[in-house]
């Protein structure tokens, strides 16, 4: 094989590893999209993936007729990959914004798809093309399947540990956008001897590539504006961090909103309701509340509400995510809010799992408050399980009491009252409680206990907005439409069954009871 071989099909072995790490980057972005817009993240992901393998079958099948101008086909399916692909992000947030309901799911797995196929129907042409320059048919196959499979892992890598903290869905899509086509330029100018009209591909691929590098440098703004679209006031801070996004927004009215991953946590308007509710009657019927544990509530807010009684002596915080517990010590509208609780000497921050810290964990609490998001996918499922429930059961002193969010009994209350049932599998005691809160609804409360539950002895002695003492009883009043006795459409009671790590069924149950709302 001469030299012009060996440097023509090396050029076709790293293009074969750098689209393939573009290839990668796509699938798993159209996943983290299904997840952040559409929710249920392990549903997301398969079915991206499972769409994404099956275009590239497509793709491959439909190669098989490319027998002439393979560079040139390969060429033109890379301009195509950077300026779809590249654009996926940046259209998915203004279809959302502006579509009708259900029309983002179909973009999102039309694309999924469409950049799926593109990508499997390269691999072929460019293995062709290698045993067209002289490569032996066992050596080039082996070595561009190498270099695809190589570059999946790289790119799986630089879309986690860079591209999604560091540069966004957005952005990230431009970027891996412009690496497509100025992979395809590249190839274009090494082989343009080969091509005819060399001059009008290269003009079309230098248009495409300027339009890419134009919504990598504006597109995050206007899809900010998009964004926007889904928050009723303006939006004052949107990160995204490692875990999760992060979005404040503020109305006119001084109105302090937080969403994480697009699912609102409080209103500074009315979430005293909620976070007295939370904190109070725990503290309040526990012997002897010196040691306290939260589990979420990053916000700082219902630590704030625990440092009110003298008695508590410490207080640990479990947080997973290290950005929101910086913002809430650093935004001056959660500072505000938060009074700068996680900044108190009585309090410990630690940024892991509450799952792990619980199982590695020994010490003993005498109130626990679970304030943690709702059990929307896999990761945040498993801490609304038995074996959860159970792990909190071994922490809860003796005299001791724990109060966990448990989602709407009015909007979810399937999902409701599974959670009660499976905190009483773990072999605790319950109390069930809910209250009004104008921006999130009704929302209900577990409280639970190693003894019965007596809320008689309950005696709300510190200054409240709203918590009273002789407003505990009502709390635990559920009306017909939210009662734990639950009717299919036949009338029939439905049998209600803890949620498990092996059967995580709440997640589905969620997704059913919140897809209209």
């Amino acid at each position: 094989m001469n030299e012009e071989a060996i440097r023509k099909s090396t050029i076709i072995y790293w293009s074969s590893g750098i689209v393939s790490i573009c290839g990668i980057i796509f699938e798993v972005l159209f996943g983290a999209l299904g997840s952040y817009i559409l929710g249920d993240g392990v549903k997301q992901y398969t079915l991206t993936i499972s769409l994404f393998l099956t275009g590239m079958g497509i793709g491959a099948s439909l190669s098989e007729k490319v027998m002439k101008n393979l560079i040139l086909s390969f060429i033109w399916v890379e301009f195509s990959v950077g300026l779809i692909g590249g654009f996926s992000s940046f259209t998915m947030f203004g279809i959302t914004a502006y579509a009708p309901a259900g029309t983002d799911a179909f973009y999102l797995y039309f694309i999924t798809i469409l950049v799926g196929a593109l990508t499997g129907f390269e691999l072929p042409i460019l293995i062709r093309k290698a045993n067209e320059i002289g490569v032996k048919l066992n050596k080039s196959t082996a070595r561009v399947l190498f270099s695809d499979y190589a570059g999946g892992l790289i790119g799986g890598l630089l879309f986690v540990f860079l591209l999604r903290p560091q540069f966004g869905m957005v952005k990230s899509a431009f970027l891996v956008g412009c690496v497509n086509v100025l992979v395809a330029l590249t190839v274009l100018w090494l082989f343009r001897k080969e091509i005819r009209k060399f001059l009008v591909h290269a003009i079309c691929g230098i248009v495409i590539l300027v339009a890419l590098i134009i919504g990598l440098l504006f597109g995050e703004a206007a899809a900010f504006n998009f964004e926007q679209k889904l928050y009723q006031d303006p939006i004052l801070l949107m990160e995204e961090t490692n875990y999760q996004k992060i979005i404040l927004t503020q109305g006119a009215d001084e109105d302090v909103r937080l969403y994480l991953n697009g699912s609102l946590q409080f209103s500074s308007a009315d979430e005293y309701r909620y976070h007295e509710v939370l904190v109070h009657p725990t503290i309040a019927y526990a012997e002897n509340p010196e040691k306290v544990l939260i589990l979420g509530g990053g916000d700082g807010i219902a630590a704030k509400e625990v440092l009110k009684y003298d008695e508590v002596k410490h207080i640990t915080l479990v947080d997973l995510d290290p950005a929101m517990t910086e913002l809430a010590n650093t935004n001056e509208r959660l500072l505000k809010l938060n009074e700068g609780a996680l900044q108190n000497d009585k309090v410990d921050v630690k940024n892991m799992d509450a799952f792990q810290f619980l199982e590695e964990s020994e010490e003993w609490y005498d109130v626990i408050i679970i304030d943690l998001p709702d059990p929307n996918d896999e990761s945040l499922n498993k801490l609304y399980t038995k074996e959860f429930y159970s792990l909190v059961r071994n922490h809860l002193l003796p005299g001791g009491a724990a109060m966990i969010q448990a989602t709407s009994p009015v909007f979810a209350t399937e999902v409701y009252w599974t959670i009660a049932e499976t905190v009483i599998s773990a072999g605790l005691y319950t109390e069930n409680l809910h209250v009004d809160v104008p921006s999130f609804g009704n929302w209900g409360f577990v409280m639970a206990s190693r003894g019965k539950i007596d809320l008689q002895t309950v005696d709300i002695t510190i200054p409240t907005r709203f918590l009273k003492t002789d407003l505990l009883p009502s709390l635990t009043a559920f009306g017909a439409d939210e009662d734990s006795i639950i009717e299919d459409k036949n009338g029939d009671s439905v049998t209600l069954k803890p949620n498990t790590l092996i059967d995580p069924h709440l997640i589905q149950l969620y997704e059913n009871a919140w897809k209209n709302y």
